[in-house]
């Protein structure tokens, strides 16, 4: 196994769960009710922490688990950039794929604490330090990325 790589999995584990904590002490203490394409890259960040964590501590397999932090982080780009730039302008993101995806999985109703969504994307969007907050997630995932891609190449 490499420790280096088992290190950077593990960073990546930590900065997920980490967002995850932020957003919930934002909807929570803060009074920030998330939208659906918030609630679906707080999804996204604990699969990705998730992932990264089992690549952590199943040596065997921590390349894969960094190829698939890696894809999953592209998809949270994704789903930050949408949210940016196209849901956070619409009245409502009822009936997106985040909304419908949530919905559907049964996770807001099964942990609404965690995937309820409670505002529409419009609403959802706030300023932290002058930058939206669906910027500072776009930015986070790319941070995942890069580090996944790191944990993907070879020791030297």
């Amino acid at each position: 196994m490499n420790p280096s790589r088992q290190r950077l999995l593990l960073v990546i584990a930590v900065l997920c769960f980490a967002a995850v904590g932020v957003a919930l002490v934002s909807q929570h203490v803060f009074g920030m009710p998330p939208c659906a394409w918030c609630v679906l890259q707080r999804l996204i960040y604990l699969v990705i922490g998730l992932v990264a964590l089992a690549g952590a501590c199943a040596g065997a397999i921590a390349r894969v688990c960094a190829a698939l932090c890696a894809l999953l982080g592209v998809g949270g780009i994704a789903a930050a950039w949408y949210q940016y730039d196209v849901a956070a302008h619409m009245f409502s993101c009822d009936m997106t794929f985040a909304d419908r995806f949530i919905s559907g999985s049964g996770l807001d109703a099964g942990l609404p604490w965690l995937f309820g969504i409670f505002a529409t994307c419009m609403d959802a969007s706030v300023e932290v330090l002058g930058v939206e907050y669906a910027l500072w997630s776009l930015a986070l995932f790319a941070v995942l990325v890069i580090v996944a891609l790191r944990a993907l190449l070879p020791r030297r």
